[in-house]
């Protein structure tokens, strides 16, 4: 029996790589006589611009950035032999930068990403795929298009010094050093930049805004979208996907010419995934917490579609499951297993993922031994 063993990263706890790892470990003390390849997922998310690295064989370049409190960081992107330029925004705007008290979104800008844009050029870069997950910031991309060349000004002329917050007070925009960049940008939600399910609303509250700083982010969306219309004709505000990574999306689609893609299908297509999907008799994939959301473009329901696609069972596992049957999910999933074994704190149960994920996949590993 041969195992493709697929999973994405268990979000505060797990890597994707890790959690294969334990995974097979746990089948490995099972009574089980199977092969099996560990092929961890991402989908745009944290850590999905290290697994790309590793598929495509790109060289690690150094740079320095700052983070959006100012601090000076030591960080990289990759280049591949095909001058593909990887990059991890999380890197520089990631919420693992920040203590949680330090979280202040309406001044969190993506200035290092800019940076890091830059850079990849300057290095040579013919195409840029970068990563978005995990961010902190929620500034329509805006300190990164500034980094790159875009003017914000006020209604006297005057730069705005202050981004987000100041694009309140946006009235024209300057993009004449602007230039197209060759982008795909992985994403790994499709919510639209403005509204009840847009990147302030949704996300602003995980990055540490409460009310009054979710509506203050939510009108200086609105206004950087009116004047980009204005600018350019375009509505940032009705980009699916825009509103990832708090409007990065948006921001890069309008301006640079970035396309928004599907995250985890592009991570699968630039991996050969279908390939060792071939090879395959049953999939194991599994995150965090899986549940509707998962439909919305994460790893594992990518997973599962091309697995689907070749009539292959799928087993999943995640930390939360829900806890009656979901015909949605069970459409795309034939097992869910909640790696749990006890009630527990969160800090615990994030601390106890590993050694849960390997007990139950040594649980499945008897299992599928006793049905054969």
């Amino acid at each position: 029996m041969h195992l493709l063993i697929a999973p994405n990263a268990f979000k505060n706890s797990l890597s994707a790589t890790e959690a294969a790892q334990c995974i097979y470990m746990g089948l490995s003390q099972s009574k089980l006589d199977f092969s099996a390849t560990l092929f961890p997922v991402g989908d745009g998310g944290d850590g999905t611009g290290s697994l790309l690295s590793m598929h495509l064989g790109a060289k690690i370049i150094a740079v320095k950035a700052s983070d959006p409190m100012g601090r000076e960081l030591d960080v990289s992107i990759q280049i591949s032999k095909d001058c593909i330029a990887i990059i991890e925004m999380s890197e520089v705007c990631g919420l693992k930068l920040m203590k949680p008290e330090e979280l202040n979104p309406l001044h969190f800008s993506t200035e290092g990403l800019g940076v890091l844009i830059r850079d990849a050029l300057k290095q040579g870069a013919k195409k840029i795929l970068l990563c978005i997950g995990g961010s902190c910031s929620t500034d329509g991309a805006s300190g990164a298009l500034r980094e790159l060349g875009l003017r914000f000004l006020d209604k006297g002329g005057k730069e705005l010094a202050d981004l987000p917050e100041d694009l309140i007070r946006l009235e024209a925009l300057d993009s004449a050093a602007l230039e197209t960049v060759n982008m795909d940008i992985l994403c790994d939600v499709d919510n639209k930049l403005l509204g009840d399910q847009g990147a302030a609303r949704v996300f602003g509250p995980q990055k540490g805004a409460d009310a009054a700083a979710v509506a203050r982010l939510e009108a200086c969306l609105e206004k950087f979208d009116e004047i980009s219309f204005r600018h350019k004709g375009i509505r940032m505000s009705e980009i699916k996907y825009g509103g990832a990574a708090g409007g990065v999306a948006a921001g890069l689609a309008s301006f640079l010419g970035a396309r928004l893609v599907d995250g985890a299908g592009k991570f699968l297509d630039y991996t050969g995934f279908d390939q060792e999907l071939k090879k395959a008799d049953l999939v194991i994939t599994g995150e965090g917490s899986l549940d509707e959301q998962t439909l919305a473009g994460k790893a594992p329901f990518a997973v599962a579609v091309r697995a689907k696609k070749l009539g292959l069972p799928v087993t999943a596992m995640a930390g939360r499951v829900p806890l009656s049957a979901q015909e949605s999910l069970s459409n795309y999933f034939d097992v869910l297993l909640a790696i749990g074994n006890e009630p527990t704190d969160m800090a615990t149960a994030l601390m106890n993922t590993g050694s849960n994920l390997t007990r139950t996949a040594r649980t499945l590993g008897n299992m599928l031994a006793m049905n054969r």
